[in-house]
């Protein structure tokens, strides 16, 4: 290494910055009645489909995300078709040493279609930082769920989230008319007060766009219990839940996906 230095002064050059490996990945997935219609899949996100059902699990090949990945997905239900879209795992999110990682999503159901957006949970190692969008077009006669769930370390192996960054941004337009929008960040220590998460260490939301979306508002509460509230208006439904680990959210959180999954029931690999 001295020598290095000494020849790199002696010529006038300058040393390359040492630069980082970041992962990359997209789906474009558009599934019709029939089947797919278009599937692309790039770098290190792939898609499986299983025989015989409308599902799709999402894979991360690089095994979780660091400070500058970036990820996108695309995702298509056409006119009069049926779409789960899941993950294989819960996706983690590790110490970053500076920049985010990014996650969009744009998600697109057609009319009469019904799509729902379940991947499993996303976990927050100390230090992460996530920058995650989810866009959704939404046709009057399509019905669609959506779940974004976060844990802030794992209880059970003694992690906790001292310092982080968060930004999660929902918009959802029904006819091209904006009818939803969410925007949750912190930056630094988790936020902790009463009026935020107090104790807790994971917490989800879930929405639900569809007719009869205030039908289900009872069921959905009794189903969160006391980790949770939820609210439902103008054929849509939004609850929030709150719990101490992820073990404890899915004790109210598979309970009130399958309120909301009907007839379509939750994908397999939610009950590992």
């Amino acid at each position: 290494m001295g020598l290095w230095r000494c020849e790199t002064r002696r010529l006038g050059m300058t040393a390359e910055p040492f630069r980082h490996q970041r992962s990359e990945g997209s789906i474009h997935l558009t599934m019709g009645p029939q089947g797919i219609v278009r599937l692309r899949e790039a770098q290190a996100a792939k898609l499986r489909i299983p025989f015989g059902v409308p599902e799709a699990i999402l894979i991360n090949t690089g095994g979780g995300l660091a400070g500058g990945d970036r990820f996108s997905f695309e995702i298509t239900a056409e006119a009069d078709t049926p779409l789960t879209v899941t993950s294989q795992a819960a996706e983690r999110v590790y110490r970053s040493l500076g920049a985010e990682a990014v996650v969009n999503v744009a998600l697109n159901a057609r009319a009469r279609s019904h799509l729902m957006w379940l991947p499993q949970e996303t976990i927050l190692f100390d230090g992460a930082a996530l920058n995650r969008s989810i866009t959704a077009e939404l046709a009057e006669t399509a019905r669609f769920v959506a779940v974004e769930s976060v844990i802030l370390g794992r209880e059970a192996s003694g992690e906790t989230v001292v310092e982080g960054r968060l930004t999660d941004r929902w918009r959802i337009r029904q006819g091209g008319r904006l009818i939803f929008a969410d925007d949750l960040a912190f930056n630094g220590l988790p936020p902790a007060t009463a009026a935020t998460l107090g104790t807790s260490r994971a917490f989800a939301t879930v929405v639900l766009v569809g007719t009869g979306a205030e039908d289900l508002l009872d069921p959905v509460r009794a189903a969160i219990g006391v980790r949770g509230a939820a609210s439902a208006w103008s054929g849509k439904l939004v609850a929030r839940l709150a719990a101490r680990d992820g073990f404890d959210l899915r004790k109210s959180l598979i309970p009130a996906l399958t309120v909301l999954a009907g007839e379509a029931g939750l994908p397999k690999t939610w009950s590992f």
